[in-house]
């Protein structure tokens, strides 16, 4: 994750992933409603084995045209190069379920996504990789759309602790489902994290179970996380 997302760590042991309460940079908009996972990234850039250098494929249908000429798209503008606050409209997300979507924007370098509403499927992916999905009413998304696109260069940051987005001089109140809120704020958001953080009660739930047999149950001190690839 980038630089710009302020996490507490692990430094008390308490927090299994990286605590999120705030992220800060510059911002780029991208406009119209109902903007779905399809054209977020386009289906035949998921035939991959891992999603790393995904983030090259996001908006690609919307950013380059049959014989790979540029149109005109915030992604391909030099003066949102380095943005990784996303201001969107209504439904953003929207469509099928891919996780890819979410996944190609974080490899973009978007840490976070400001909208109007977000389809609930992609603000659940986005949450299991740490991005928060804040929203605000049509006006005040559009009005900050307006200021990033007039001052690309100047920040903005997020609370998401505190649910507040400041940028311009003014601080406005926004919105991070309460689930979300708890979850980055208390760094448990990484399920696989949290797994690990909880190895041995794992363990004795799975020792509990008449259908796993003891053997297959990992000894004290091993990693639950990497037990099933061990055969």
């Amino acid at each position: 994750m980038s630089d710009a997302i302020d996490h507490d760590g692990f430094a008390d042991g308490d927090a299994p992933a990286e605590r999120v309460t705030e992220v800060s940079g510059t911002g780029i908009p991208v406009r119209g409603n109902d903007i779905d996972t399809d054209q977020i990234i386009p289906a035949r850039f998921m035939k991959v084995v891992t999603f790393d250098g995904l983030g090259q494929f996001a908006f690609f249908d919307q950013r380059f045209g049959d014989e790979d000429e540029e149109k005109d798209h915030p992604f391909n503008e030099e003066k949102y190069q380095g943005a990784n606050v996303l201001v969107v409209n209504a439904n953003f997300g929207c469509g099928s379920s891919r996780e890819h979507a979410p996944q190609a924007l974080m490899r973009w370098g978007i840490d976070a996504v400001i909208g109007e509403s977000f389809a609930e499927i992609f603000a659940g992916n986005c949450l299991a990789l740490g991005i928060p999905t804040v929203t605000a009413d049509a006006d005040t998304v559009e009005t900050l759309q307006e200021h990033v696109a007039t001052n690309p260069d100047a920040e903005i940051e997020i609370d998401v602790e505190n649910e507040t987005v400041a940028y311009g001089g003014e601080t406005i109140e926004v919105t991070v489902s309460e689930a979300q809120r708890r979850a980055l704020v208390e760094g448990v958001w990484d399920t696989t994290a949290l797994m690990g953080a909880n190895t041995e009660a794992v363990k004795e739930t799975a020792r509990s179970l008449p259908y796993i047999p003891a053997a297959h149950v990992p000894d004290e001190g091993s990693d639950v996380t990497g037990a099933a690839g061990d055969d």
